[in-house]
Order: C-alpha cells, then structure tokens, then sequence
C-alpha cells in the first residue's frame, strides 16, 4: 500500500498524476489481459452399478458434513395424456400423500421429527437428512415409492390447488407466452406441446394416476442416486437391501413426432385486457442432442447473444434503448427436440421497436464477424459458471446421471472446460446460423391487441397477425360473427337468457352470500338495490372484518373499529349506473352507451361474443357471452385510476325464481392468486331493514 501511495504522489508531483492514470486506464480497456489456458478440472470421483433388476446405482461421496440425500429417478419416456393431461403430475405429487403402511399425516410427522426433507414428482422421489437417520429416511422413501395408496380425498385437494394455479396462470402474460409458445413451437398433439387445463384436470381419477404409476415406475427406467457423507459400500447394501425386489418390466414407448419449422416466420398474437406490457417471445424448435458435437458452440453463442447481464440482447433493449429490465435468450438441447427462445417484456409502445431490435441481434450474431474480445468475454462468464458449479456435490451427481442417460463419453464433463477453449469465433457463428433462426421462428406477443397488434403486421412475413388464446386455441378475428349480430343484440340475448328481459321491474333488492375457502375461511355479503344503494360485509372464520355502505350519494367503510369516509373516486365509481346493478346489460342498452362487438375468442373452452362498453369516466369494459347459450361468462374490468385489471369468470347458472345467476364466481387480478367464490344464498326482493343503507 506505502509504495502504491508514494508512486501516485510521485506521479502528481510531476504534474502528470491524473492524465497518466487516464492513459493507463485506457491502455488496459483497449489490451486486456490475455486469457490463460482452460483450468483443470478435478471432478469429484463417482461409482456407478447396476442391480440385476435393471436400476442403475450412482454414489457421489462428500464428507463434508453429516448429511445424505437419496434420489429415485425415472426416466418417463415422453407420452402424450390426451384429455387427462396433467396425470402424471398429480400422480407424482400423490406418492407421498398416503400408504398402506401410513397416513399422510405419519410420513409428514416422521420426516419433520428426523428433521429431513422429501419431496415426491412425476419423475420420482428425492429426500435428504442428517446421515444418522438415513435408514428411517430409507424406510420412508421405500414405502412411498413401493406401496403408495393414491388418496382420493388428497386428490381432490390437489386438484383443486392445481386448477386454481391454472386460473391465475391464465392471467400471467409470462405463463401465457410459455404455454402459447409450447403448442406453437411443437403442436398440441406433441408430448412437450400438450397443456394442462382445467378440463383435463377435472377427468383425472385416481385410477389414471395409479396407472400411470404402475405403467412407468419401473427400474430398468430409473436411476438411484446416493449424495453425501456415505461409502459405495454402504450403498450397494442399502440397494440389496430396498430396492432390488423392485419388478422389472416393459415400459411403452411412444412415438415422438418431430415438429417441423415453419418455411417462413410467422406473428402469433395473445390479447390481454387493459396490458400495459408486451410479453415479447421470438422462438422455434432445435434438433440438437445432449453431448452432440455442436452443444457447447451453440451454448456459447446463445451467451453471448442473451445467456447473461452483459449478453448482446440485454445490452441492446436494456442498457441500450431502456426498453425492458432484461432481454434473455436461451436454447435448450434435448434428446427429442430441444427449443430455442429470445425473450422479453416491453413497454406497449415500444413492442415494435423491441421486436426490431430483437430481430436485428439474431441476424447479427448469424451475420456479422464475432470479436474475439466478445469471444474471450462469453468463455470467461461459461467457465465461471461451471467452476462455481462444481463447489456442490449435487453437480457431480448430475454430470454422472446426464453422462448414463445420454451415453456421453465418460470424460465428457473432465474435459468440459478444454471444449470451451477450444471452440473459436468462427465455429460458434457456425453453431448460431445453424440453430438460431430467427426468419423461420414464431414471432408470439403477448399483449394489448388495441394497442399493439396492428403495428405487428410488417413482421408478418404473410401479412397476417394469427391470433390465440391464453391456450394456444386459435382465435378467428371478426371472422365468425354472423351478420345479423351486434353489441346491442349480444346483450339482448343474454338478458332472455337470465330471464330478465320482460321482468326487470320486478327486481328491487338483491342479497347474496358468497364463501371462500383456503387457509382462512371468506364469506361476503352483498345487498344491492336498483336505486343505486349498496351493503357489503366481509367476514373471516366468522369475524367481520369489514362493512361497507352506500346510500347512493355518499358512502363508509368500516374497519378495525374505524368509520372512514369513502373517497371521491371511490363514490363516482359506485355512482356509475351500471356498476351496482344486477343486470348491467339492462343499464348498457337503456342508457345508450358505446357499444361495440368485437368478434368471438374461446374462454373456458367455449366460443363467446366479445362485447367491449365505454363507461362514463373512458374506461373499457369487456364482456363475454356464450355463443351458444348467451350467457356470461367472463367480465374483464379496469379499476378507474389504477393500473389494475379484474377479471370475473362467471359458472354455475341456477334459477332463482325465475331468473338465473352464476353461483361460481372466479376473481382473478386483484390477489397474487385467484379467489374462488361460490354463492351460498341468492335472495331476491328480501325484506331489508330501514338501517341497511342508512350512512351514519
């Protein structure tokens, strides 16, 4: 340090401290230092055997600290589930729910007492403890992966939990461009295309998970990984011991069809209500094998184009234009088909800009020279990666498994690091032309069609937007709209259909009780009247926690003990005529507001005219009635001064003296999760006490 300091005064003493410094700095960024050669790699040692029932042992020992995990690997050869998609997760999540040896509550109690984890999928079992209790972590994983019974109580609770997630995945224009970009990338019919819905869902039984347990739980499939403070010994012991009475059997296989690419790109397009972003996904499959000669090259280049903070994608859209957080590329091998994808989420306003700037770096790192600066850079970051990688045992058991279910060469990984090193600018732009093709890929948005779908046509090579659902179903523009049907006839239609079309002035006064159910118990109650009034009380496990009231002029909210006025906006927004009605179709039509029909998109399966209404204070709301019955079944309102959307799914149609109401309602955009609500009493015309309305 004393030298370093007297060297810098040196340098100011002469006068030439601060230029001298600058020139140094700037002779650094122009010569960086020259790499090395590639390290050497010592990989930890790993054992491999095999039973005589086909399983295949791998033991990685690591005695750093007393712990042991133990993994179960099937290898499930990819099979389409058709109308049950999503057994064999349910499945999966079902093994460790309950044995004929146990309750779920005994292998959880276990588990938690011995302070371990286990956690059970599609794909088998891992579980991890201290090493003193392996052998009852042992007897639990034996049990579990043997003797599983397939609860159907627990059954119904997942897939409950599991159709919920699918609802809020339906709102999530990340989600919605992955499972969009799956079907376009391989088709619906294709193992890796297919998507989980909540129709499917509902088919499961426990019968489809069992079977997909005994059809594909087989050990000449499957792998059993030991990691951790335990010898080869003791793991051959522990597989005579629990796993080698496991039967062997035949396991089918299905035909994998190969997803061709497109000849030409093409815009896939997916409407969100009220988007303020576009989820920008450019993307197509790959024909590139784990270990295949071309693997690391092409790794390189999908680094360099987007793999990191400093990749060429990032730095253009982020740090460049200040058009997204992050831009990424990634570019999966696989044993089948693999997939490459560019991503990112922009502003709606410069969705096109973004796509240009998207599309430009593709074709550049296809097109231009690669720096060998940028070369040396994409290296270094892989390396790193790979060496900080190895500080966990858990690498070396995943470099062992990859290594027998891909047959690479047994120094594949040993020798990872001098296949890096050895791969140059032109061998890397090589791997990008071939695998990065950015002219025959699908170019999907996710967004606000108002805002952004017609500036998207001059990246149609065709000339066409191809419009989908959140499902991957396409969506016919406008096309199918008879021409005898209008905004006005839509809502006319679903007004007979609830039979309010020659009753309206016989409704005065509605009471509804709603619940929800999850880790607290919700029940609402709602009174609404046709002059505009309005009574709401929500209650949690049977404690009121809220009121609200609104006389029609001026209105409270009462919580926590305190009465607080209701805002302005608060107030203009219950004043809008059609907002408390129980009917707003009857409002729309009689008090002539803008209405438009904007053509028919599928939601929950069914094909619904989509009618948009302009509301006094400019907001849009959009409604979906079912073609063929004319009901309702989806509202997707914006909150006026907030950027929020609330989207109501509407289900379960029952009479009520003569008129129908939805008894499902599905509140998605107002929680981080959707929140189902289920009406437990309908009441019309109730008699109300003179005070239900009275603001004090």
């Amino acid at each position: 340090m004393k030298n370093s300091l007297s060297f810098l005064l040196s340098l100011v003493l002469l006068g030439l401290g601060a230029s001298a410094l600058q020139a140094q700095n700037d002779d650094f960024r122009k010569h960086p230092p020259k790499p090395g050669p590639a390290p050497i790699i010592q990989l930890g040692d790993y054992e491999q055997f095999q039973l005589d029932n086909g399983l295949t042992v791998i033991v990685v020992e690591n005695h750093k600290i007393p712990r042991v995990s133990f993994q179960v690997f099937v290898d499930v050869p990819p099979h389409v589930e058709g109308d049950k998609a999503g057994t064999a997760e349910l499945a999966g999540q079902l093994l460790k729910m309950g044995t004929t040896n146990r309750t779920k509550t005994e292998i959880d109690e276990v588990v938690d007492f011995i302070g371990a984890h286990l956690s059970t999928s599609a794909t088998g079992i891992f579980a991890s403890s201290l090493t003193k209790h392996k052998d009852v972590l042992l007897d639990i994983i034996a049990d579990v992966l043997f003797h599983p019974t397939f609860p159907q109580d627990q059954l119904e609770k997942l897939k409950k939990q599991t159709i919920s997630s699918l609802i809020q995945a339906e709102q999530d224009p990340n989600a919605i461009a992955d499972n969009v970009g799956r079907v376009l990338r391989y088709g619906k019919n294709h193992p890796y295309g297919e998507l989980t819905t909540q129709q499917t869902v509902e088919r499961i039984s426990v019968a489809d998970c069992r079977q997909y347990y005994e059809t594909y739980f087989k050990p000449n499939i499957s792998y059993l990984i030991a990691v951790g403070d335990i010898t080869p010994e003791e793991v051959r012991a522990i597989a005579k011991q629990y796993f080698s009475g496991w039967k062997k059997g035949s396991v089918p296989q299905q035909k994998v069809p190969a997803p061709e690419l497109l000849p030409e790109a093409r815009v896939a397009f997916v409407h969100r209500n009220g988007a303020v972003q576009s989820v920008i996904n450019i993307t197509h499959p790959v024909y590139l094998q784990p270990g295949h000669p071309d693997a690391i090259a092409a790794s390189l280049a999908n680094s360099l184009l987007g793999g990191f903070f400093g990749s060429r994608l990032n730095q253009n859209l982020r740090e460049g234009h200040g058009y997204t957080y992050g831009a990424r590329a990634s570019l999966h091998p696989d044993r089948y088909v693999g997939s490459f994808r560019a991503y990112a989420s922009v502003r709606n306003e410069v969705t096109d800009s973004a796509m240009t700037e998207f599309l430009n770096e593709l074709r550049r790192i296809r097109e231009e020279p690669i720096s060998e600066e940028e070369l040396e850079l994409v290296k270094s970051v892989t390396m790193g990666r790979f060496a900080r990688s190895l500080e966990q045992p858990q690498t070396i058991a995943r470099f062992a498994l990859n290594t027998a279910r891909y047959q690479l060469p047994e120094d594949y990984y040993k020798n990872y690091l001098k296949q890096v090193e050895s791969v140059t600018t032109q061998t890397l732009q090589r791997a990008a032309r071939k695998y990065i093709l950015p002219d025959r890929a699908w170019r999907l948005v996710v967004g606000n069609k108002d805002e952004v779908a017609e500036k998207l046509v001059s990246f149609a090579p065709d000339g066409e937007v191809h419009y989908y659902d959140a499902w991957g179903n396409p969506v016919v523009e406008g096309a199918s709209v008879p021409d005898d049907m209008d905004a006005a006839t839509v809502l006319s239609r679903f007004l007979k259909a609830v039979g309010a079309d020659q009753r309206m002035d016989q409704l005065k006064v509605v009471r509804i009780v709603m619940t929800a159910q999850g880790n607290m118990s919700m029940e609402m109650e709602q009174i609404i009247d046709t002059k505009g009034r309005y009574a709401n009380k929500v209650s949690v496990n049977g404690n009121v926690m809220q009121e609200q009231i609104f006389d029609g002029e001026k209105g409270v909210t009462k919580a926590m003990g305190q009465v607080i006025p209701m805002k302005e906006e608060e107030i203009a927004m219950l004043k809008e005529p059609s907002k408390l009605h129980p009917f707003k179709e009857a409002v729309w039509l009689k008090q002539d507001y803008a209405l438009e029909l904007d053509g028919i998109e599928r939601v929950n399966g069914k094909s619904c005219y989509v009618v948009r209404v302009k509301l006094p204070d400019g907001q849009t709301v959009r409604a979906y009635y079912d073609v063929d019955s004319g009901l309702k079944v989806r509202e997707v309102e914006p909150i006026s001064g907030q950027q929020v959307v609330v989207t109501t799914d509407l289900d379960d149609y029952r009479a009520v003296e003569g008129f129908y109401f939805p008894f499902k309602w599905t509140l998605s955009g107002v929680m981080p999760v959707p929140m189902v609500m289920t009406v437990e009493k309908f009441e019309l015309n109730p008699d109300v006490d003179s005070n239900t309305f009275k603001v004090k």
